[in-house]
C-alpha cells in the first residue's frame, strides 16, 4: 500500500469508529432513530444475549424503544451508560470491515431501584451502504455482570435526551 492508500484506509477505520460511537450515544441518549440508522437497511445479524438474537435491526429497535423510552409519572426509569474501548478494526474488503470492542456498561433501573455494572465483547461486521459505514453484524458476549440495589438515599437527576445529528465531514482530510 502506498501512503495515499494507507491514509484512505485510516480514514475508513476512523469512520467506522465514529459509527460505533454514534451507536452508543444513541443508546445512552434514548434515540431510536439514530440507533436504527447505525445498522444496514435489511438483514443485520444481531445477538445481544439475554435481549435476543435477530436477523434484522427493526425488532431490536422496537425493544430498545420500549425499554429506553419507558416512563413512570412522566420520567424515564432506565438510564444507560455505554463506554466502548479497545477498538480493533480491520478492512476486509473494498466496502466491508470487521471489528472488536470491549464494552463497559452501567445501568440505573428506577423500576427495580437497582444498578447493573457489566462488561463484555462486541464482534462486529461493517458494510458501506450509500457511502456510509453501517453495522451488518453486531454480536455481544457478556464477560461479567454485577447487580446491586440502590440505597434509599440515592437521588437520581434526569437531564435532557435530545436527538444529536452526526457531525458533518466524517472523513475530515488534513490538507
Amino acid at each position: 500500500m502506498d501512503l495515499t492508500q494507507r491514509i484512505e484506509a485510516l480514514e475508513q477505520i476512523e469512520s467506522i469508529k465514529n459509527l460505533k460511537y454514534r451507536y452508543w450515544r444513541a443508546c445512552d441518549g434514548k434515540d431510536p432513530i439514530a440507533f436504527r440508522d447505525c445498522f444496514i437497511r435489511e438483514g443485520a445479524s444481531i445477538d445481544y444475549g439475554q435481549l435476543g438474537s435477530f436477523d434484522d435491526a427493526d425488532p431490536i429497535t422496537e425493544i430498545f424503544t420500549r425499554i429506553a423510552l419507558q416512563k413512570v409519572d412522566g420520567k424515564h426509569v432506565i438510564f444507560d451508560m455505554h463506554h466502548g474501548v479497545h477498538p480493533e478494526i480491520m478492512l476486509s474488503g473494498q466496502d466491508t470491515a470487521i471489528g472488536r470492542w470491549t464494552l463497559r456498561f452501567r445501568q440505573i433501573n428506577l423500576m427495580t431501584n437497582s444498578e447493573t455494572l457489566s462488561t463484555g465483547e462486541y464482534t462486529d461486521e461493517y458494510r458501506l451502504e450509500d457511502g456510509q459505514w453501517k453495522m451488518s453484524k453486531c454480536h455481544f458476549l457478556e464477560t461479567w455482570s454485577m447487580g446491586r440495589p440502590l440505597s434509599e438515599d440515592t437521588v437520581m437527576t434526569e437531564g435532557s435526551f435530545v436527538h444529536v445529528e452526526p457531525m458533518s465531514g466524517q472523513n475530515v482530510s488534513m490538507q
